[in-house]
């Protein structure tokens, strides 16, 4: 199938990290992060989840993107070409295997897609200022409690955010270059904001202080390497394609440490806007999704230009929302284009779009996209994450694997790079999946 060129590569090298940004960067940040952050522990979960972070960048995400930039397509190819370094059958059984993670992307942007929607109703109650008067909890309860009761909504942020993927790699890099930079600004402002409120410092103390108890506790490890796992996007699918249209002149580990650096900043910030107000208002840190919802509305009503604060708020969320998206949709639409070349781009949008929507539109209601979102994230994106690991470092051929990351790079990765990916990281996507099953069998 043929593409036009700038489908089909990043044209900067900041186009490509901007995009992996804007991948990693969303709900995990902005509430999983606080969330997490506020119920183990504080500081000592803040230095573990550096930790994790450091050694995902370090070999799990530029696996991702190298094994992408090999196959020069998504998901199954890449499972496909990493297995066929055993053999043709190990390739078609590697293909195959790859329809999960797959599978995974296509779940999640289910049910993200629904999470992004009550994002864009608050903005626009925010825009009208009804948001600004209302009870949150009622407000919130009333619409999330209601099936189909928000429709409209969720066909803007599917059939829109479809259309930024219309132009392929080239649309992905334009729409982030200006996401992204406008969404850290945007929460440096709400950050600066939040200081000025009274009691803020006991949120900063919380933050900043180690509970060095907190060390002994093996599920606040385990907590913490689940966020670090899902905050930089590595599921063993959706950076895959990003890698495919990734330079052969990048070095993979380069722009995997920046862009974990920059998602790292990003779950700060807005840690630094929620976890502050939560303690300056007496509120619960670990709300979930009501954090956004019920808890910052409540503050924002209650200080100057709150009404100006909440748009700012709900429309750098949106740029988080559909940023990550992009990626799930795209991740999809790759791997589908390749698997079926006689399948136009527009056709598998609109095939994305039917699907999202038909399934979505169903899930509009807490309780029923809880339980979903908790299935995708218990079973199937550990599972993602864990087959991508083995396949990279397991399955596929050591020097084969060390020629796609070393491609483009100043620096040589060797038994080192290599031996912390199969003895640490694979290791760690391993007991992470088998923990999570275990609490789910188990509570």
């Amino acid at each position: 199938m043929k593409h036009t060129k700038n489908t089909k590569s990043f044209a900067s090298r900041w186009g490509f990290i901007l995009a992996s940004v804007g991948s990693a960067v969303g709900m995990a940040n902005v509430w999983g992060f606080p969330n997490k952050l506020g119920s183990n522990g504080g500081g000592a979960f803040l230095l573990i989840y550096l930790l994790f972070v450091f050694i995902f960048s370090y070999v799990g995400l530029p696996a991702e993107f190298a094994m992408g930039r090999r196959a020069a397509t998504g998901t199954l190819g890449a499972y496909e070409n990493a297995w066929a370094t055993r053999g043709k059958g190990a390739g078609k059984a590697g293909g195959l295997l790859g329809w999960l993670p797959l599978a995974g992307s296509m779940c999640i942007a289910i049910g993200y897609a629904v999470i992004v929607t009550y994002i864009l109703k608050a903005l626009v109650d925010s825009l009208l200022g009804t948001l600004m008067t209302a009870d949150t909890a009622a407000w919130f309860g009333a619409f999330s409690g209601t099936p189909y009761s928000v429709i409209p909504y969720h066909i803007v942020v599917v059939v829109g955010t479809l259309l930024t993927l219309f132009l392929g790699a080239h649309s992905i890099e334009k729409t982030n270059k200006v996401m992204m930079p406008l969404f850290f600004l945007i929460f440096l402002v709400l950050a600066v904001r939040v200081a000025l409120l009274p009691n803020a410092a006991e949120g900063y103390l919380f933050m900043f202080t180690p509970r060095w108890e907190a060390l002994t506790d093996p599920m606040i490890w385990i907590w913490a390497m689940g966020q670090a796992f899902f905050s930089l996007s590595v599921t063993g699918s959706g950076m895959i394609v990003y890698g495919a249209y990734l330079s052969k002149d990048e070095d993979v580990v380069g722009v995997a440490q920046h862009t974990a650096l920059f998602d790292t900043i990003a779950a700060v910030v807005a840690a630094l806007v929620i976890i502050p107000a939560c303690f300056s208002y007496g509120l619960d840190v670990g709300a979930g999704p009501s954090l956004l919802f019920v808890t910052l509305p409540t503050i924002l009503q209650d200080i100057p230009l709150g009404r100006l604060f909440a748009i700012i708020l709900y429309v750098a969320m949106i740029f988080a929302g559909v940023s990550s998206l992009q990626n799930m949709f795209e991740a999809v639409a790759e791997s589908l284009m390749h698997k079926f070349p006689k399948l136009s781009r527009t056709a598998v949008l609109v095939i994305l779009c039917v699907v999202c929507l038909g399934f979505g539109i169903g899930m509009e209601t807490i309780d029923k996209w809880g339980p979903w979102m908790d299935l995708v994230s218990i079973y199937i994106i550990p599972i993602g994450a864990t087959l991508g690991a083995i396949s990279w470092f397991y399955v596929m051929k050591k020097d084969e694997l060390l020629d796609a990351v070393n491609t483009g790079s100043g620096k040589l990765r060797g038994s080192l790079w290599y031996s912390v990916g199969r003895y640490v990281y694979v290791p760690l996507a391993v007991i992470l999946c088998c923990v999570a099953l275990f609490m789910h069998v188990a509570f």
